[in-house]
């Protein structure tokens, strides 16, 4: 068997008798499509075997994974070998709370034996402790300061994705990345990834989330009429692209009124410059820029504010004649 494993599906017309001692003797047995039972293999009660065992991990029962592992053993002969000794190592890291020292140990399962039935459990961890690295665990530095991890959790994550190409838990380890980027404000870090990401996944949800997600880093991180703009134009084409492309999503999320926003922060950044030349007494190249936005957003606060400016300074000079 490959080393992602057989999956036994649970659901409608399946049926097992698999005990919650983890004491195999008994044959399991599951209902096929075609309505004929099939014995479920010694591999496949092995992988719920271990399941079973990581379940009681995350439970914090270490009395009980001591027993349970033995009795794994003992009914596993043939298959349990070094890989679920070195597995089992750092599922004891683990329950102890030693993320640091039970990822290494899961990379070492993963290095050293590729094509062991428990591939996808220790994954599985490893995005566990990245998660929590993401969300903000701290280390303890020199016995006194505590750090966070979020570079480790995004190491942990990228090499997850690597591994799984196009697989369900490499997406999650991609989006899990980008999601901490944005949740910490490093929107131009989230641009990237959600950039490669809809390289990568171009089509379906994750597509679509991922030109949204675009979209929306790039317009946060626009950071106010003293700063350049490239942002806001990066940030419109994408929401434009987007509503291209899914009209009826662009039109439940309101993406018009994002757009709007968007023309609006445009046209006020127009406006400041005409104000920067105007108060530095260039009237006449701050009467351009007040021009380019009447032209170009003609319905914005901004052109309202420009007009008067313009009439202000007409009736200024009227005044001087």
């Amino acid at each position: 068997m490959s080393r992602y494993g057989k999956r036994i599906i649970v659901g409608v017309g399946v049926i097992t008798l698999l005990s919650a001692s983890l004491v195999m003797s008994e044959e399991t047995w599951r209902l096929e499509r075609g309505e004929q039972w099939k014995a479920v293999s010694a591999e496949d009660k092995y992988v719920l075997a271990v399941a079973e065992i990581k379940k009681m991990v995350n439970m914090g029962e270490t009395k009980a994974v001591g027993q349970t592992i033995e009795q794994l053993k003992e009914d596993f002969p043939e298959i349990a070998g070094a890989d679920l000794d070195a597995f089992l190592e750092a599922e004891v890291l683990f329950c102890g709370g030693k993320l640091s020292k039970a990822d290494r140990a899961y990379e070492k399962v993963l290095s050293k034996y590729p094509q062991s039935e428990l591939y996808e459990a220790v994954l599985d961890r490893q995005f566990s402790i990245g998660t929590a690295y993401l969300g903000g665990q701290k280390r303890r530095v020199l016995g006194i300061f505590k750090m966070r991890r979020y570079a480790e959790g995004e190491r942990i994550m990228e090499k997850i994705s690597e591994r799984r190409g196009d697989s369900p838990i490499a997406r999650r380890a991609a989006l899990a990345i980008v999601e901490s980027y944005e949740r910490r404000g490093k929107f131009i870090d989230a641009f990237d990834k959600w950039s490669g990401i809809s390289s990568r996944w171009p089509t379906g949800q994750i597509g679509k989330d991922a030109l949204l997600g675009m979209a929306r880093c790039k317009h946060a991180a626009y950071r106010g009429p003293r700063y350049d703009s490239t942002h806001l134009v990066s940030a419109k084409s994408y929401y434009e692209r987007f509503k291209l492309r899914y009209p009826r999503d662009a039109e439940e999320m309101d993406i018009d009124e994002r757009l709007k926003q968007i023309d609006e922060q445009l046209a006020y950044k127009q406006f400041g410059i005409g104000e920067y030349y105007h108060k530095g007494g260039s009237k006449q190249a701050g009467n351009l820029y007040y021009q380019m936005v009447l032209d170009n957003w003609p319905e914005s606060t901004a052109a309202k504010m420009a007009k008067e400016r313009m009439i202000s300074d007409l009736s200024g000079e009227e005044t001087k004649k």
